[in-house]
């Protein structure tokens, strides 16, 4: 990794930033390989209702932040709504408001849109998510747990 700069730059990610942000996905949910993040980047990117970011330190990316404006959000009083699908920096630019620029370039895009809110949502055993999150001005709006019954044969 480069010498950090004072901050990274933020800006909006490009079909050719694509094995970089894989990279990156990677990090935030490693179950899933890199053939597979890049896949479903491709997927994603044809939809004008996805956008993504990225944190870079002169080009190298360190962070990202994935954004989807979804028909409704648990929690959300308006419809539609963006959702913060995904947000991630690396462990030597954190503490650093990185994720808050990040964010604020989220935010940005969606107030463009007329959108009223953003939701989120962490895994309850991420404590630094959801210490992020708060101190980001998010407010928790709920806790669910998630149950999945199979029906059929086992397989």
């Amino acid at each position: 990794m480069p010498a950090m700069q004072a901050a990274p730059t933020i800006r909006q990610a490009h079909p050719a930033d694509f094995a970089a942000w894989a990279a990156l996905r990677g990090q935030l949910w490693p179950e899933s390989d890199a053939a597979a993040h890049l896949a479903e980047l491709g997927e994603l990117s044809r939809d004008a209702r996805f956008r993504g970011w990225l944190a870079l330190d002169s080009a190298t990316p360190v962070g990202f932040a994935e954004s989807f404006i979804r028909p409704f959000a648990n929690g959300c009083d308006s419809r539609p709504v963006a959702f913060l699908e995904g947000i991630w920096v690396a462990p030597p630019y954190r503490r650093r408001r990185v994720g808050g620029q990040l964010l604020a370039a989220v935010e940005h895009w969606a107030g463009a849109l007329g959108i009223d809110e953003l939701g989120s949502d962490a895994d309850i055993a991420n404590a630094l998510s959801l210490l992020c999150h708060g101190r980001w001005g998010f407010e928790e709006m709920e806790r669910v747990v998630c149950f999945r019954k199979r029906l059929g044969p086992p397989g």
